[in-house]
């Protein structure tokens, strides 16, 4: 009788755990990460925010040469990338500021195929603007890391030109 009970209790810990996770899925995770908000829940939360950026970014696009602009939110406590394909000793000049406040930045590199998680930091700082430029070391993706450490959301202008394709936020 007890391996029967225990067999019932399984199953209804095995169905919440189920529901639990749907509920996770629809309300939170779909949102936050694909902007789907089927209940209305994710934007009342401010999880649709994640995805609202993306809608901003330039299309996918070689440049060669010409001036590119984007605005990007970071949002309070958190950290976004925004990457361009390079070719090797290919450069790009840039300049970035903040609506308010200091953002950490790291500007680095991923070589194209690699798997191993590897990449090259070529500035790291705590600032609220930057201008400068860089020369892809290897083919691959290059770009900017914000994370903003302070309790409200942080957009940042960035303006770029050189020979590149925009990936955008990653």
């Amino acid at each position: 009788m007890e391996q029967h009970q225990s067999s019932i209790s399984l199953v209804k810990a095995s169905l919440v755990a189920a529901i639990i996770a749907i509920i996770t899925l629809v309300c939170i995770i779909l949102p936050a990460e694909y902007n789907i908000d089927p209940t209305g829940l994710g934007g009342k939360l401010g999880l649709t925010v994640f995805n609202e950026e993306a809608s901003v970014q330039a299309p996918q696009k070689a440049s060669t040469g010409e001036q590119e602009s984007v605005v990007v939110t970071v949002p309070a406590g958190r950290g976004i990338e925004y990457k361009l394909a390079m070719a090797q000793f290919k450069k790009v000049t840039y300049e970035w500021t903040t609506n308010e406040g200091d953002v950490y930045v790291d500007l680095h590199g991923e070589p194209k195929s690699d798997t191993t998680g590897y990449f090259e930091s070529y500035t790291i700082a705590t600032s609220d603007s930057m201008k400068g430029s860089f020369t892809a070391p290897f083919d691959g993706s290059h770009g900017w890391y914000w994370k903003n450490k302070s309790n409200k959301d942080i957009q940042i202008q960035l303006i770029f030109n050189g020979e590149f394709v925009v990936e955008g936020l990653k």
